[in-house]
Parts: C-alpha cells; sequence; structure tokens
C-alpha cells in the first residue's frame, strides 16, 4: 500500500469512528454532586458546596447526600423540586439562622440544580425561589489606627513568633488583605527590591495581581525571613508550633494570632483578619477625606458602591441630623 493510500485509509478510519471510541456518552447517571463540586476552583468553595447540599438532603430526607438521592430530588417534577425546596427554606428560618446563611444554602441547591439540566438528568429551575433580603456590610467599623497600634506593640520582635506576628499584622493593615489571601503567600511571592507582592485575590482563580508594599511591612517581612524556618521557596508564613512547624500558617491559624494579640492589648471588640480589613479601609478613607477611587486601589472591592457603604457608615451622617433636630427646641 503506498503512502497516498495508507493515509486516505487512516483518514477515513477517523471519520467513521464513532464518537463514543473515545468519549462516554452513555452515561445516564452522573454524579452531579462530584461533578459540581469539580467544577469549583477554591477548595473552601467546594467545601461549603458538599456540606450544604448534605445538609438538604439529611433534613429532607434523613439520609447524607449520594449519587442515588441526589438523582431522586433531580428527577423530581418542577412543582414537586419548588414544594420540597421552600418547605426546606421555611425549616432554615425557623432555626433561626441568619439571611445570609438560608441564601448560601439555597445558592448550593440552585447550583446542584443548574449542574443536573447541564448533565441533561433534570428539566426544572428553581428560578422562582428567591433568597433573603441581607443588608451587605451593616457593621464596618474596627479599631483606630492607635488601638491598632498597641495590638502591634503585643508581637515581641526580639522571638520567633514575635517577628512572624508582627510582619503579618502589617501585612493585614497596611494591604487591607483578606486572611486566605495571606494564608495562600509562598516567599517567592514577595520581592523586597520592587517592593511588591504577588497574591491570588478573591474570585480570581489561579490568576495573580500585584500589590505595592509599605517600607516599614517591607522590612518586617524581611526581617521574618531572615529566621524563618523551612524550606527557602515555602509558604511565607509558617507555624511555629511542634506538631506543625514549617507547615503553611491556615487560615484559623491567622485568625487565632489575631485574636490573642488583641485580647492581650485590652481591645474588647470582637477581632478577627476582616475586622482588620475593615479597620484599615476606613482609616485609609479618614486619611483620604474620603476618596472611595483612591481607596479602591487598596481594597480592590470591583463595586464601588461597596466603598460607597464603608464612607457612609464612616461619615455618621445620621447621627449628625439628629443633633439637628433635638437642639430645634
Amino acid at each position: 500500500m503506498s503512502k497516498i493510500e495508507l493515509s486516505t485509509a487512516r483518514l477515513e478510519a477517523s471519520l467513521n469512528a464513532k464518537i463514543d471510541r473515545h468519549f462516554d456518552t452513555l452515561d445516564t447517571d452522573p454524579d452531579v454532586l462530584k461533578q459540581l463540586l469539580a467544577d469549583k476552583r477554591s477548595e473552601n468553595t467546594r467545601r461549603a458546596y458538599e456540606k450544604d447540599v448534605n445538609d438538604f438532603l439529611k433534613t429532607m430526607t434523613g439520609k447524607s447526600a449520594c449519587p442515588d438521592s441526589v438523582l431522586e430530588f433531580l428527577h423530581l417534577e418542577e412543582r414537586q423540586a419548588v414544594s420540597v425546596v421552600l418547605k426546606y427554606k421555611a425549616k432554615l428560618i425557623d432555626k433561626g439562622l441568619k439571611e445570609a446563611t438560608v441564601n448560601r444554602r439555597l445558592a448550593a441547591i440552585k447550583s446542584l440544580v443548574e449542574m443536573g439540566r447541564k448533565l441533561g438528568v433534570c428539566h426544572y429551575s428553581l428560578g422562582d425561589i428567591k433568597g433573603e433580603k441581607v443588608a451587605k456590610y451593616r457593621d464596618t467599623t474596627g479599631v483606630d489606627a492607635g488601638t491598632f497600634e498597641q495590638v502591634l506593640g503585643q508581637c515581641d520582635r526580639a522571638t520567633l513568633a514575635g517577628k512572624r506576628d508582627y510582619a503579618l499584622l502589617r501585612l493585614l493593615w497596611g494591604n487591607a488583605l483578606r486572611r486566605n489571601e495571606v494564608s495562600q503567600l509562598s516567599v517567592r511571592d514577595f520581592d523586597p527590591v520592587t517592593r511588591t507582592l504577588r497574591i491570588l485575590g478573591k474570585g480570581r482563580g489561579t490568576q495573580s495581581e500585584t500589590v505595592d508594599l509599605g517600607v516599614a511591612t517591607v522590612q518586617a517581612i524581611a526581617d521574618w525571613l531572615e529566621v524563618r524556618p523551612g524550606v527557602a521557596d515555602g509558604p511565607l508564613f509558617t507555624a511555629l508550633d511542634f506538631a506543625h512547624s514549617g507547615h503553611r500558617l491556615t487560615g484559623d491559624g491567622i485568625r487565632k494570632i489575631v485574636v490573642r494579640h488583641s485580647e492581650n492589648a485590652g481591645i474588647k471588640k470582637q477581632m478577627s483578619p476582616h475586622r482588620i480589613r475593615h479597620s484599615a479601609i476606613t482609616a485609609a478613607l479618614d486619611a483620604t477625606d474620603g476618596n472611595v477611587r483612591k481607596v479602591q486601589k487598596l481594597s480592590r472591592h470591583r463595586k464601588l458602591d461597596t466603598l460607597m457603604i464603608y464612607d457612609d457608615n464612616r461619615g455618621r451622617d445620621q447621627q449628625d441630623v439628629t443633633e439637628m433636630l433635638d437642639g430645634m427646641f
């Protein structure tokens, strides 16, 4: 057989090949929950969706989620599915759960249904089921710069833990970072020469962005790296306890550091990494006389309206008007 005849035969074989030789098109009972979780990049999101779907099915059927119970729900008629989810929503409200929690659990169920529709095993939607109204960022209060300075003062910078905690706290304040953004940092993300830090911002997947650092923060991180244990190109902030030494500091580990130093500083307000973020953003608005566009570069909020909530809370306009009315008599 000539080369031309051989090429022609191969081409004809490829054209005549059945699609399902390489692609399984006969899977009529897919694991919808598994596919839904695989579609999410964030481990935290996967964990939350799995927990919420489990809660739904366990509440309504008495059994944890499995492929069969998920398909049983997805095979319902629309009126039946809507009725089941509305009953579940009523149970959540009766438990006294917050609006945001109710909405999150409903969102997980809707995402499950949407994935089922994509996979062809569900023929309804839950569009008629509405979430609860939530006032975003009702409390954006934090602590002022003077109070946070007292928190920094609790770090004994002569010790290994003190150097780490001081650098971490300065970074949380100076760049208003989220705890997950800090937890994911590696040594290679820090550039002391250009005074920059590469971070994985919220909702950006694997796409990193670069933020500028203040001089004091750069020095604090450099001081920590001089004594930091572990491999040279490992996590930027590591645990120091005997059992986990050298391991990446988790989000909960960062929270505990913030809480411990805040309590030692005598702060009564419940503190957290996000509370420091609130504090930094509010302090930045004060320092820039409410320049929300400039502060947006710091906070990295996609919507300017979110920063306007911070600015409104900072302004205490309602109190000013109340004082005016109160003084009219």
